[in-house]
Order: C-alpha cells, then structure tokens, then sequence
C-alpha cells in the first residue's frame, strides 16, 4: 500500500515540474517573441558607439546623429608644412568625417551575423557592445594633395662632374643630395590626424611631411683634386631692357669667367681674366658711359659682369682689393632690389676689380647668363672654412634730384625716332660695413663708399634722313 502512495506522490511531483516547464517554457518564448518583434529594425539595447548608446535606434536615426556631428567639423584646416612652404587643405575639401552609413550599419548588425552562438552572446548575454566610430575621407583628394607635394618637395640625386683641360674647366656639376617625400609615412601620419582632429574638432592641425635625404654616389670633392667640394659665394644681379649688343656683352664676358680656377693665395684681376675687350674679341657695340655722354661703344654691358662677380665675393668672404663705383647710379644693378653701392665698374687700364682668394683650396667661377629672362648669375665653388660674411649699416643719403632730360642726335637712327638709352638718376652717398668674421674672430672689417652724381635721361634723337 505504501509502495502504491508512493508511485502516486512522484506522478504529482512529475505533472507538477512538467506544468512548471511548460508554463516556463512559454514565458521565455513569449518573452523572446516580444523582445525580438520590439527590436526588429532597431539597434539591441546594449549597443554603443564611442560610450554613446543607440540601442532602440533605427538605422536612420543613427547616421543623423553621425550627419550633425560632421557639420561642425568641415573647417578644420590642414597644414601640410615642409621647411618655408605650407600647402592648406580644409577638411571639406577632404570630405572628412565620421562614416554615418557604416557605423549605422555596423550597430544594426550586431546580434545578426549568420553565427547562431554569437546572437545569442551579443543579444542576451548582458555584456555592453561598444564600437568604436568610423571614419572617412576622400582617398583621390589625399592622392592629388601628394602629389602637388612631391612637385614642390622632390629633388633628384646629383652626381658631381669635373672636367679639366688648358688650365680650365670645361664641364662641371656640383653633386647634391637628393630627397623625395616619404609617401607611405606621410599618409600613415594623415591618417592618425585627420581622425584625432575629428573627435576632439581642432581646428587647425599642423602636418609635417617626412622626407628623406638621398645621398650621391659621386661628390663634387671626388671628381677633382683642386679641394673643391661645395659653393661658398653667390652673386647675382639683373639686366631687364638692355639692348641686343649688350645682352651679348654680358653673356659673351661671363662666359669668359666660367671655368676659372683661382688657385689658393692668388689675386684674381677681372681684367686680366677677361682680357681685351673689343670688337676684336667678339664684343659688340652698346651703350657706355664716356666722357660724361653716353654713346655707343664696345663692350657696353661687361660691368653687369664685375658687378655681378663683386657680390659673389663680397658673399665669399675674400678680401676685396679693388674696386670703383660707377660715376651714377646704373638701374640694372638696382633692379633686383639691391641697394647702391653694390656696383663694381671695370675699364681697362684704369679701373679693375681685384681680390685674394685666401682660402686654402682652389677656387672655382661657375657664371650662368640668362637671356630670355635677362639675368646673371656668379657662384664661387672650393672649400668652407667657417667664415661667415657680412653686410653691416648699408645707407643710402643726400639724395640730389637729376638735371633736365638729354636728347642726344643720333645718325644711326630715322628721323624723327626718339629712343630712351639712359634713365634719370638721383645722385646719391651709399656705403657698407664689409665684416667677415672666422671662428668669432673678425678677419674682414672694410667699408665701402660710393659717392654717384646726379643723372639726366638721355634720349637719342633720329636724324637720319
């Protein structure tokens, strides 16, 4: 009887657990049910993006937000900065921001990857889910940005040449470095940035390109054995309405300059070096000043040349030894901006340009005359010592107004042509402090004076009939 009870209490327990199950069963189902129809189309509530949370949002509702908060980052600006240069890009013209679109999508797919065990962790497992934001940018506009840099910014490798025959150097090339933008940092280094500056909004980021030095396999020092190994003086100097003679004047004695080797020690002599200066040699008629008139003579022009030469050496650091100023102010030797008194006049026998090359290594003239853009250049090559030039306490004073205008007959001209050949000038008191100092100690301290009269116009009057 006992046994027969007791069958019958555990059918109770049994009906009672089973009714228990089933009545649990159909909560968690109908809790389920209503959990997922309630979140159907929207973010599951333990999902965040950046620590802020977007459960019960819609897709849409979640890449507005990210849409206003790009609003107020379109004015960041980025400084691509690399030595003086600085090239600006605003993050508008980057399409910079948050990734509305992907970082919606991202949320709503949380709990709904194709891996069952995985929805149940993210959807039920009580833990909160935060994605970090998603970023973009226009790739093409970053691409365009590199590769305006790299115009500005690449340098090609130089090796250096030195060729020497007949006392002179007939071809030579410096070697230089060169360098190239390290694309493959710079767009790592972009790519940090533009998102920092997006989540804190600063307005202004400074982005220093990398580049790297490429060195030359051949030096200037190893193509020669003159000790030259690099440019220690630089002179240049404009030449803007000259006429044809004297543009070939120019270009025709800086030519007899290039190549030049001055050996340690020695006093070069600009007339000396140039030699005769004539229609002999291969000069051609232009404008000169003689006699206090100005008319046409040959080798009008060669004094942009010592003038041009006296800057590179002055820039040097050698001791000047000669050297006469014009009689006036001449505009070419002002026309880059300089102040008078950096002029250098030369006419044989009179009145030359000297100085001592008082280095210890040879020193070599390297001239470039351009004639389409009417420019001279000078550049000294040897070897530094440390030297360092300078000029001190430039003025120019007592300005003195220029006379009335000269018209001058001309037979070579038609008649009734009129041509300007001189420009007014006011005369003038100019003077430098040449200092030259070498190890803190002063090796050079020189001034230079000039002292230019007054200058009338002068135009030439066509009296050819």
């Amino acid at each position: 009887m006992a046994r027969k009870n007791n069958k019958t209490v555990l059918s109770i327990i049994v009906s009672i657990l089973l009714a228990l199950i089933i009545l649990l069963s159909g909560a968690i189902v109908g809790t389920w049910s209503y959990f997922e129809k309630k979140y159907t189309g929207l973010a599951y509530p333990n999902v965040s993006i950046n620590s802020i949370p977007f459960g019960g949002k819609t897709q849409q509702e979640i890449e507005e937000y990210w849409i206003e908060k790009n609003a107020t980052i379109a004015n960041i600006q980025f400084e691509f900065q690399y030595e003086k240069m600085t090239a600006t890009v605003s993050a508008m013209d980057f399409r910079a921001g948050y990734n509305a679109t992907l970082s919606a999508t991202q949320a709503l797919l949380i709990g709904r990857s194709p891996n069952f065990l995985s929805n149940i962790r993210e959807r039920y497992g009580g833990g909160k889910i935060n994605l970090p934001p998603a970023f973009t940018w226009d790739t093409d506009k970053l691409d365009q940005t590199i590769a305006s840099l790299s115009a500005k910014i690449n340098i090609p490798v130089e090796n250096g040449l030195f060729q020497f025959a007949n006392g002179k150097v007939t071809a030579f090339k410096p070697s230089r470095s060169g360098r190239t933008m390290n694309e493959t940092l710079l767009r790592d280094i972009f790519s940090k940035e533009v998102i920092k500056a997006i989540e804190t909004n600063t307005q202004r980021v400074v982005i220093h390109v990398p580049v790297d030095t490429i060195d030359p396999v051949v030096s200037t020092k190893q193509t020669n054995s003159f000790g030259i190994k690099e440019r220690i003086g630089y002179g240049y100097s404009e030449f803007p309405g000259s006429i044809p003679g004297r543009i070939h004047n120019v270009a025709l004695a800086a030519a007899k300059l290039n190549g030049v080797l001055i050996p340690p020690g020695e006093t070069f002599s600009f007339n000396k070096t140039v030699g005769d200066i004539s229609a002999a040699t291969g000069y051609q008629s232009a404008y000169i000043i003689k006699d206090g008139r100005t008319v046409m003579g040959d080798g009008g022009g060669v004094c942009q040349v010592s003038t041009t030469l006296f800057r590179s050496a002055l820039n040097a650091g050698l001791p000047i030894t000669e050297r006469h100023e014009h009689s006036y102010r001449v505009h070419y030797y002002e026309d880059d901006g300089s102040k008078a008194g950096l002029d250098a006049t030369v006419f044989h026998p009179t009145e030359d340009l000297r100085f001592i090359n008082d280095t210890s290594s040879y020193i070599l003239i390297q001239t470039k005359t351009d004639t389409n853009k009417l420019t001279l250049t000078i550049e000294f090559y040897g070897a530094s010592d440390g030297r360092k030039a300078e000029i001190l306490n430039h003025t120019v004073s007592g300005a003195i107004p220029p006379p009335a205008p000269l018209y001058q007959d001309d037979p070579t001209l038609p008649l009734g042509t009129i041509r300007q050949v001189d420009f007014a000038a006011w005369g003038a008191k100019a003077a430098f402090q040449y200092k030259v100092t070498k190890n803190g100690v002063t090796t050079i301290d020189q001034w230079f004076k000039s002292n230019y009269r007054p200058w009338q116009a002068v135009f030439l009057r066509g009296v050819k009939q």
